[in-house]
């Protein structure tokens, strides 16, 4: 494609919004990690970020948690703006990271202890419960816990204050697929029933996908798409066709990726309907039209190579 093209989901007024990004930038240097980022998420949602290292993904959610300042743009978290953020409103965020900085001498118990002193929001029988959940020996000392194990007290850790916002960045990276399965099972069994929105950064795709209310693509710090889970997988098609000598292949809506060898065409659309099918079995010179349905994985990577051309 020739510019960004960009979809989201439809705009909601700001009290049923968790999240409100308008532009949001951040540059290291020349560079624009991330590159004017809008987007909405409303209350109560769960949102899956898919993006290649490097797409802006990890410090996008470090802005939204207060760690990192932005250069431009706006962005609004429960209905803050984050450079107004106070500690009151920063500890209604639950942050889990790929790479834990807990102190390890510590044992689980005492870490535990620790991240109480420092929220006034804990809650003692949510930890005991995520503790038996978990299988979490207090015991144990942090430096000798596996890393699913360290996953799962990360989690504890950013759940126990009941956060309104829980982000997970890359949390499951390096997870056997058991300890894959018990982080997002704790994920679910521990906000379906609290009024909290999640945002998960993951390279397996399966698991955003499974998880997700809503899917957003990230390329080169640009937003590519944003839209329902179910919608991406409903209307995303790829069609094939053949051209005949000397014909032009028409433009079919909603193109996000186009390849050509010889007289074959094969074109990705985002929202497919039968017309496009109609408009290619009706045109002139076009022959041996197929659509095939796309997986989660094909269409994003389809948005990429859409953005190389």
């Amino acid at each position: 494609m020739s510019q960004l093209e960009v979809e989201t989901i439809p705009l909601r007024t700001r009290s049923e919004l968790a999240l409100r990004l308008d532009g949001l930038t951040k540059r290291y240097g020349e560079t624009a990690v991330v590159d004017r980022l809008s987007l909405e998420l409303p209350k109560g949602s769960f949102l899956g970020l898919i993006g290649a290292n490097g797409a802006g993904k990890s410090t996008t959610l470090k802005m939204l948690a207060g760690m990192l300042e932005h250069d431009g743009g706006t962005a609004e978290v429960l209905g803050v703006p984050i450079e107004d953020s106070k500690p009151q409103h920063l500890a209604r965020i639950g942050y889990v990271p790929e790479s834990h900085n807990l102190y390890r001498w510590m044992t689980v118990g005492q870490a535990i202890w620790f991240c109480k002193r420092l929220n006034p929001r804990w809650d003692d029988q949510t930890s005991a419960d995520l503790l038996k959940l978990f299988r979490l020996e207090e015991s144990k000392r942090v430096k000798s816990l596996s890393k699913g194990m360290l996953a799962k007290l990360g989690l504890l850790l950013a759940i126990s204050h009941d956060p309104n916002l829980l982000i997970l960045d890359e949390p499951m990276s390096g997870l056997d697929p058991i300890a894959r399965e018990d982080f997002l099972d704790g994920v679910l069994r521990t906000v379906s029933n609290r009024d909290c929105t999640v945002i998960l950064s993951s390279h397996s795709i399966e698991d955003v996908q499974r998880m997700s209310d809503s899917i957003a693509f990230l390329h080169e710090g640009q937003l590519l798409m944003h839209r329902r889970t179910e919608d991406v997988l409903a209307n995303a098609r790829r069609v094939r066709f053949v051209v005949e000598n000397g014909q032009d292949a028409p433009e079919l809506d909603s193109t996000v990726w186009a390849r050509n060898e010889n007289r074959e065409w094969l074109v990705t659309v985002s929202s497919y309907s039968p017309l496009t099918y109609e408009k290619l079995a009706h045109s002139p010179g076009i022959q041996n039209v197929e659509v095939q349905e796309l997986s989660l994985e094909e269409v994003y990577k389809d948005y990429v190579r859409g953005q190389k051309q």
